[in-house]
C-alpha cells in the first residue's frame, strides 16, 4: 500500500488538544502523528477516519529530545 502523499513535518501543525502534528485529510478530518512516534523513528500519520495515510518527512535527531511545541504566548495589543 502507497502513502497518500509526503508532507514535510515543517508543513505539519501542531495541535495541542490532540498532542500530536496535524495534516488536512481529504475526508475532512487530520492525518496525526504524535511527538513520541517522532522520537521512535515513526514517518507515517494516519487518519483516525478513513484509510489514508502521509510519510512525513522530518530530521529524526531534531525530535530525539523534543518536548512538545508550546502554544505562542498571547500579545498584547495597543488601543488607541
Amino acid at each position: 500500500m502507497s502513502a497518500y502523499d509526503e508532507v514535510e513535518i515543517e508543513d505539519m501543525e501542531w495541535n495541542a488538544e490532540l498532542r500530536a502534528y496535524t495534516y488536512p485529510c481529504p475526508c475532512g478530518d487530520l492525518f496525526q502523528i504524535t511527538l513520541a512516534d517522532l522520537r521512535l523513528g515513526e514517518d507515517i500519520a494516519r487518519c483516525p477516519s478513513c484509510s489514508l495515510f502521509l510519510t512525513v518527512v522530518y530530521n529524526a535527531e531534531d525530535f530525539a529530545d523534543a518536548k512538545e511545541p508550546q502554544k505562542p504566548s498571547p500579545r498584547p495589543v495597543a488601543v488607541a
